[in-house]
């Protein structure tokens, strides 16, 4: 990258809800996307089932907003959900002229099914590969806007605080390291827009690719953003069980069209776990896959497509079909091995109904943000429906961001840093983060986990803060030093809720409160955990 720059809106991140805030902000302003590896790297690529929308006559935005609501346990904003609710099919109809394909019928009506936690089917897909098609059309709208321009293989390192750049509130853009030159770069904006994605690789099981670390809460952490929710990891309960396939999810969608979970001896088991069966809402599922696997001693339960008409299954889920095939297992013939993985935030930066966080000119969009949509549990195929439409408010709302006004921007110094011999001490660090996470704040929870958890991760933080700064970052020392601090975010998060709630279960606490349910709220200035340095004050 030609040294620093300036621009209207600076999009850290290349998923869903970066590339569509990117092509509506275009329109009154210049946009930078910034993207840690490849464009395509990311959640959306990966996300198979679909997005959820009321589109058909038998459905209704009633029926869409109690689905919603009856999932998030709770703790979902009705507001949010509404709005979110009815503001959707308008945008499923934006996506398709941009050039995103979704499967029909003959006569051009939308291929509609259902996932866990629908009353009814409203999940817009093309084949298994829905995210695919969404990333492959947003991206060849972006590649032909010229207001758009787009940094692969650069990866934000902090958040710019105009208070530590001589005075006033606000995010005035970001330090961003190129990863091939490993030079840090300035970039300053009007606005700067958080659409990073998840913090499923906090964990040892994860669907998620390897980008997701949780970059932007840990930044607008540091700042002084607030943080909600941490504690509501979902846990996606169906990823293929093999030693050689590296977070392959095996879709909710096979469940809609009649797949069956078993034991290893072929015992269907959901029944003694919730009246929906396969169709009950995830952290349902998953924490009875859990518990089976608990009670047995068996390394996975089984997905069952057997019943049902092979050329059927065979069409429907091609790229699932094929990947199974690669590792040996037809899908139409035999049970698929499956396991639940980390696989969604769904607390993260508190924002508004237009993505504006508690700090000026900063905006959260997309799964790092927690607008109130989800609650305790995201309702399937929720959250590419949540990144557009928050999305393109988050666009208009930008509109009314006035110049970053710096003179002189900071340039980021190395002070007596050094290039690090010890390579192995982040690879390390990063493994037992993500043991530890796992072992102790996964599905089921206690207080003693929770302890332990803590303990650990207060040292390694320690460690690596140590480590960060006597040596020259590199994107894998930037990931790891976001990682350890999310990870202490979903710990202080799930000890402070004294209750089971949605994704949260603990089994010292295993009922719902009888208080009105809140969220669990983070800010660095109020009690919450150390930021780990700011180098917007002091680079």
């Amino acid at each position: 990258m030609p040294g620093d720059m300036h621009t209207d809106y600076l999009v850290l991140g290349s998923g869903i809800s970066g590339m569509y805030f990117a092509l509506l902000a275009a329109e009154h302003g210049t946009v930078t996307i910034v993207t840690k590896k490849r464009p395509d790297d990311t959640a959306t690529n990966w996300a198979q089932g679909g997005i959820a929308a009321v589109l058909s006559d038998e459905d209704s935005m009633d029926a869409h907003i109690e689905d919603t609501m009856r999932v998030g346990d709770g703790l979902c904003n009705r507001a949010v959900v509404e709005m979110t609710v009815r503001e959707g099919p308008a945008h499923i109809r934006a996506l398709q002229k941009l050039g995103v394909r979704f499967a029909a019928h003959a006569d051009g009506s939308l291929d509609l099914t259902r996932e866990g936690g629908h009353s009814q089917r409203r999940v817009a897909h093309y084949q298994d590969v829905t995210g695919h098609e969404i990333q492959r059309a947003l991206q060849a709208a972006v590649n032909r806007d010229s207001r758009i321009r787009l940094l692969d293989h650069h990866i934000a390192v902090d958040l710019l605080s105009k208070a530590k750049l001589g005075g006033g509130s606000g995010c005035v853009g970001a330090f961003v390291l190129d990863a091939r030159s490993g030079h840090v770069n300035t970039i300053t904006a009007r606005a700067t827009v958080l659409a990073t994605g998840g913090s499923g690789k906090v964990f040892v099981y994860t669907s998620n690719p390897d980008v997701a670390t949780g970059d932007g809460v840990a930044m607008a952490y540091r700042i002084g953003a607030d943080v909600a929710n941490m504690e509501f990891v979902q846990f996606h309960p169906t990823v293929l069980y093999h030693p050689h396939a590296k977070s392959f999810l095996i879709s909710e969608a096979l469940r809609g069209e009649g797949g069956i979970l078993r034991l290893a001896s072929g015992e269907r088991f959901m029944e003694r776990y919730h009246p929906d069966l396969e169709l009950g809402p995830r952290d349902v599922v998953a924490r009875a896959i859990d518990n089976e696997l608990k009670r047995s001693g068996d390394d996975s339960v089984f997905l069952d497509m057997t019943h049902l008409n092979a050329g059927f299954v065979a069409d429907r889920f091609p790229t699932i079909a094929t990947r199974c095939r690669e590792y040996g297992i037809d899908i139409t013939s035999e049970p698929i091995p499956v396991v639940p993985a980390a696989h969604y935030q769904c607390g993260g930066v508190v924002s508004d109904a237009h993505g504006r966080t508690s700090i000026p000119g900063l905006f959260a969009i997309g799964e790092c943000a927690h607008t109130g949509l989800h609650g305790a549990c995201r309702l399937a195929s929720n959250s590419l429906l949540e990144g557009v439409v928050f999305a393109a408010r988050a666009a208009e709302a930008a509109r009314e961001c006035t110049a970053a006004g710096i003179a002189s921007p900071p340039s980021w110094s190395t002070g007596d840093a050094t290039d690090s011999d010890d390579a192995i001490v982040v690879a390390l660090n990063w493994d037992e983060i993500r043991r530890l996470m796992w072992s102790y704040v996964g599905i089921v929870r206690s207080d003693k986990r929770l302890q332990r958890a803590r303990r650990r991760i207060e040292l390694l933080r320690a460690e690596i803060s140590d480590y960060y700064w006597d040596f020259k970052i590199t994107p894998d020392l930037v990931e790891l030093r976001n990682v350890a601090l999310v990870a202490n975010l979903i710990i202080e998060s799930a000890a402070m809720r004294r209750e089971s709630r949605g994704l949260h279960y603990t089994l010292d606490c295993p009922n719902k409160t009888k208080d009105p349910a809140a969220d669990t709220r983070l800010n660095r200035g109020s009690g919450g955990p150390d930021g780990g340095g700011e180098p917007a004050a002091d680079p």
